[in-house]
């Protein structure tokens, strides 16, 4: 076992390191040894109360069986094909995994040895080319019993825009769900729906005997007119359509005087992409809402343009708002939340609340009561940058959550600015002179009149779709997350594009000294919130970062975080464990680091070790137990040029 000692020198020390009173109650739990949604339940923790692998035993992990995507038969035989990331999670229910592939297969595997049980392919590759924005990726199917019979089923919403109701035993189709066990999702947003721009990558949520449907939108587009990211709801028996929530209100619904000149009749995208979280209990489902038309221009949509880069509470049985927080006003920065919310009860000075902690990509944690939406610390409004793009609006406040603390880099000074030799640093200064230092939320300019905004945290940084997870037993949150960089600054797209302003090329990575980063470390850390009192338990580096790169060699540094493995995370919490996919430390190179799973000791953030695996993880880690023994799966590869995909399930021999 391995200490992890920081020093000033470095900008940074380590966090103090307390110990956590348990909270009065405890957040809704998967059932013992099975895991029937995403995060294992509605509650999105990515908890499970399995006790086999432990801190004194989980080295010994080995691979039990492994399972390549059936998605390799399709792409053999079809070169325009190009899949991404495997990045589903499965889950595990009476003994069969069942997992989805990149091209939106579904599989239904043995719990035991990974024997395929059934399979099912929509064939979406045959009716389109590419999907939108993220390509031919997918995240995980969802899980469905009926309280009053032996009916389970497992649900897909496909590439191609349809919702597939199929046997969990056997996979055969519903044919009394829509129209022989497929719903056309194209059909019921109020506006055309282009298969070309729009697609659904994630597992639909489940509430009761509601199906909630989300999207995901081509983010890069030259018109202000956009398919809008309205959230749906079906019978999980028949497939009717039972509500639509509009994301961007309508008519003269609640929030619509946010999108002034009327622009909420032709803006799009403010969609729902990652994954919901829901209290079965009260009935609720959480929607974590996406940026509108388009990320770092909004002068055609002026206002603070509700629900865009919201948090909103919805009845799952009427649709109706129960409460709403927006956390960007009129967004400029590629805000978006990218995934769903941790619900976890805790006793805040006494009080039992049932919160849910919301991450974000801009390193924020917003905690509300779920059942009235209060903020169970201040949010206070702050003054913040305005610019001078032409035609541009911008909001003079942004919501700053004072509790807990950012856990990540947020904006960025000369401070920040990486020290580990003189020379490093005077190149490091040199370079950042090449664009604007400032703090969050500091606004996007035109390429020629100022010199690139250089955005912290930058799209993808922060949290991203992984999410966090947390502990109900102790009101913990853990949180992966990366410090990211990205220059921005914004061209004007000619005639006949209407959307004004976009960038071009997308926002890019911004160089470091020698190729290293420009900020001081860690590049990418797991930290612990305690919800209980909104304080930092411990922060970690995860993974070891650029310590031997050849300028840092002979420094002796401890890990630094960061590694080739996506969005620093993947989460998955024990009854004593943290792991974290990727993170790998100790290594002789960064790629050996993130083909790997590491485990943290979840009291303290000691760094235990980790498991090697045959490729780079990239779905979500999960956990089960079958036939007495707790396996641990996650989904790993794929991608251009990069190993196969495969399920890998790890055991204790």
């Amino acid at each position: 076992m391995h200490n992890v000692r920081w020093w000033r020198g470095l900008g940074f020390g380590l966090l103090a390191i307390t110990w956590i009173a348990p909270g009065s109650a405890t957040a809704q739990t998967a059932e013992i040894g099975e895991w029937r949604a995403y995060g294992a339940d509605g509650a999105n923790n990515k908890y499970s109360a399995l006790d086999q692998i432990t801190v004194t035993n989980f080295s010994d992990l080995e691979i039990a069986w492994r399972w390549t995507s059936i998605s390799t038969e399709v792409t053999r035989q079809g070169e325009r094909i190009n899949t991404g990331l495997f990045k589903a999670t499965p889950l595990m229910v009476d003994g069969l995994v069942y997992v989805a592939t990149a091209l939106g297969q579904v599989a239904a595997l043995d719990a035991g040895t990974g024997e395929s049980v059934w399979t099912y392919d929509p064939r979406s590759y045959e009716r389109l080319e590419r999907p939108a924005n993220i390509g031919w990726q997918h995240r995980g199917v969802s899980y469905w019993r009926d309280t009053t019979s032996d009916d389970a089923r497992i649900f897909i919403a496909t590439h191609d825009q349809r919702l597939v109701a199929l046997h969990a035993k056997t996979g055969a189709l519903y044919p009394d769900f829509g129209e022989n066990g497929i719903v056309d999702l194209s059909v019921s947003l109020g506006r055309p729906s282009d298969r070309a721009r729009l697609t659904h990558s994630s597992p639909v949520a489940i509430v009761g005997d509601t199906l909630v449907v989300g999207s995901s939108l081509t983010d890069q587009t030259t018109t202000r007119e956009a398919p809008p990211g309205h959230v749906r709801a079906f019978d999980t028996r028949t497939g009717a359509m039972k509500w639509i929530f509009h994301t961007i209100p309508q008519g003269d619904e609640f929030g619509v005087d946010s999108w002034q000149n009327e622009s909420w009749r032709y803006t799009g995208h403010t969609n729902v992409w990652g994954n919901m979280a829901v209290d079965e209990e009260l009935g609720y489902v959480y929607l974590p809402i996406s940026t509108p038309t388009n990320d770092w221009y909004g002068g055609m949509r002026p206002g603070n343009n509700l629900f865009a880069e919201s948090i909103v509470c919805v009845d799952a049985e009427t649709g109706q708002r129960v409460w709403h927080f927006q956390a960007v006003h009129h967004g400029l920065w590629d805000y978006d939340f990218p995934t769903a919310g941790n619900l976890v009860d805790v006793t805040v000075d006494g009080r039992p609340i049932k919160t849910i902690a919301q991450p974000s990509k801009q390193a924020f944690t917003y905690v509300f009561d779920r059942v009235t939406g209060d903020p169970v610390w201040p949010i206070e409004e702050r003054p913040v940058p305005a610019g001078n793009v032409p035609g541009e609006w911008y909001s003079p406040t942004q919501p700053f959550p004072t509790k807990p603390a950012p856990f990540d880099l947020q904006g960025i000074t000369v401070d920040d600015l990486i020290n580990f030799t003189p020379e490093l640093r005077e190149e490091a200064l040199r370079l950042a002179d090449r664009g604007q230092l400032g703090p969050i939320f500091s606004p996007p300019s035109v390429k020629g009149d100022a010199k690139p905004l250089i955005q912290s945290p930058g799209p993808g940084g922060g949290i991203n779709w992984p999410g966090a997870a947390a502990d109900p037993e102790t009101g913990r949150l853990f949180i992966p997350s990366q410090t990211r960089l990205r220059a921005v600054e914004l061209v004007e797209y000619p005639p006949p594009a209407t959307v004004g302003f976009f960038t071009d090329p997308w926002a890019v990575p911004v160089p470091g000294p020698q190729g290293l980063p420009l900020v001081k470390p860690p590049y990418k850390r797991v930290t612990a919130i305690d919800l209980n009192t909104g304080d930092h338990v411990w922060m970690s580096p995860h993974g070891d970062g650029p310590r031997n790169h050849p300028a840092l060699r002979d420094l002796n540094l401890p890990a630094l975080g960061g590694h080739s493995g996506i969005h620093g995370g993947g989460a998955l919490v024990t009854k004593t464990l943290l792991f974290v996919n990727s993170g790998g430390r100790y290594v002789a190179d960064e790629a050996e680091g993130a083909r790997t799973i590491a485990a943290y000791h979840k009291d303290t953030g000691e760094y235990l070790g980790a498991v090697a695996l045959p490729a780079v993880p990239s779905g979500n880690p999960m956990t089960y137990l079958h036939e007495g023994k707790q396996y641990i799966a996650v989904a790993t590869g794929g991608g251009s040029g990069s190993a196969a995909p495969q399920l890998i399930v790890l055991a204790l021999p």
